[in-house]
C-alpha cells in the first residue's frame, strides 16, 4: 500500500514520561484542556477547584502537532513546579489528533466542551454564540443540558479569518477593529451573506466617501444578521446569552448582537479559550468519577518526533484515506477507515 511522504515534527530524544516534572511531597493536582482548531490552538490548566491557573491562545499555522508541542512548552513555563497534571481533555476540529499526541483521558466535540465551559462561568446560560477562526456555531441549553445546536463550516463570512482579512485590507490592527467600529455615528448597510459580496460592498461604500468607522460597524451589523439568519435560524434564543470564541474580543460584534437580539450579550472571562476550559473540566469529572491514572504523556512530548502519513485502503470500493500517526517510529494511532479495520 503506497504511503504518502512522511512529515516529521519536533525532535526525538526519548519516549515521554508521565510528567517530566520534579516530584514533590505536596503535589498540586491540575487538569489540562487542549482545543486545536484550524486557525488557533488553545490551552487551559485548571486546579482542583476548576479555577484557571494558566492559559494560552496561539496560532495553529497549519501545523497542529507543532502548535501542540510549542504550546505545551509555553504552558509548562507558566505553571508552578509542584503542579502535576492528573487529567487531560481535548476538543476542536483536531481533537483526535491532539488526543493521541498528548495522551488524552477525554476527547469531546466542540459543542459539549463549549457548553461546559460557558456553564461554568455563567450558570443558567441558555444560548451560546461561538465564532472562531473559520467556523461558527450556536448552542441552546435548557436546565444546563444541550438541547439544540447548529454549525456553519461552509462559509467564512463573519469568522475571525474574514475579520482579520478586512482589517488588514484597511491597514488596521485587528485589535483596533472593535473600538473603531463603536465610534460609528451613521453605520452603512453592508451585504453580509457572502465574504465576496461583503468585501465588494465595503469597497463600494469606501469609494462613495463613507467613514471607515461607519463601514466597520455596518459590517458588524451585517455579520450579526447573517449569523442569526443562518446559524441561528429557527433556534429558540433566550437569555442569558453568552458570546465566546476569538471574535468575542470584537466590541463592535458584541454591540451588533445586542442590538439584533435586544438583550445583553455576556462575554465571559477567558472567552477565547472556553473550549479548552470545558475539555479540562470534563477530564476532571471523568477522573474523579472513574479514578485511575491519567494517560497524559507528559511535558516531555515537546521533544519527541511525531510523524504523520496516510494511505488509501483498497480493501473495498470506499477507498478510505487512512491517517497514520507514529511516535519515534512506532505507530500509536490510525483512523479514517469507515469499517474500523485499521483502528488501533
Amino acid at each position: 500500500m503506497p504511503y504518502s511522504p512522511v512529515c516529521t515534527f519536533g525532535r526525538y530524544n526519548e519516549t515521554p514520561r508521565r510528567q517530566m516534572r520534579p516530584e514533590t511531597v505536596d503535589q498540586q493536582p491540575a487538569y489540562l484542556g487542549v482545543d486545536v482548531g484550524s486557525v488557533t490552538t488553545k490551552f487551559a490548566v485548571l486546579n482542583e477547584r476548576d479555577e484557571i491557573i494558566a492559559s494560552l491562545y496561539t496560532r495553529t499555522l497549519g501545523r497542529p502537532i507543532t502548535a501542540i508541542q510549542d504550546g505545551l512548552r509555553q504552558i509548562e513555563q507558566q505553571i508552578p513546579p509542584d503542579l502535576v497534571v492528573r487529567g487531560v481533555g481535548t476538543t476542536g476540529s483536531a481533537r483526535q489528533l491532539s488526543g493521541v499526541i498528548v495522551g488524552a483521558d477525554v476527547v469531546k466535540n466542540e459543542i459539549t466542551a463549549h457548553a461546559v465551559g460557558a456553564a461554568h462561568f455563567v450558570p443558567g446560560v441558555q444560548t451560546i454564540l461561538e465564532i472562531g477562526g473559520q467556523d461558527s456555531k450556536i448552542i441552546i441549553l435548557h436546565d444546563g443540558v444541550v438541547t439544540d445546536f447548529a454549525m456553519n463550516t461552509v462559509c467564512a463570512a463573519g469568522t475571525g479569518s474574514f475579520l482579520d482579512q478586512q482589517a488588514s485590507r484597511l491597514n488596521l490592527c485587528i485589535e483596533d477593529f472593535g473600538p473603531l467600529a463603536l465610534q460609528s455615528q451613521s453605520p452603512v448597510r453592508i451585504a453580509g451573506r457572502c465574504t465576496v459580496f461583503a468585501e465588494s460592498d465595503m469597497i463600494h461604500k469606501q469609494q462613495m466617501g463613507h467613514q471607515v468607522e461607519d463601514i466597520l460597524y455596518g459590517l458588524c451589523q451585517a455579520l450579526a444578521r447573517n449569523y442569526l439568519n443562518n446559524v441561528g435560524l429557527g433556534k429558540d434564543i433566550r437569555s442569558p446569552v453568552v458570546f465566546q470564541g476569538g471574535v468575542a474580543a470584537n466590541a463592535g460584534m458584541v454591540r451588533a448582537f445586542e442590538q439584533a437580539l435586544e438583550t445583553e450579550v455576556i462575554v465571559p472571562p477567558h472567552y477565547e479559550v472556553m473550549g479548552a476550559i470545558g475539555a479540562a473540566i470534563l477530564a476532571h469529572e471523568r477522573l474523579a468519577r472513574d479514578g485511575g491514572e491519567t494517560q497524559f504523556r507528559g511535558f516531555g512530548l515537546t521533544e519527541v518526533a511525531y510523524q504523520s502519513s496516510s494511505f488509501e485502503c483498497n480493501g473495498c470500493s470506499n477507498r478510505c484515506e487512512v491517517v497514520v500517526i507514529k511516535m519515534a517510529g512506532e505507530t500509536i494511532a490510525r483512523w479514517g477507515g469507515r469499517c474500523g479495520k485499521w483502528e488501533l
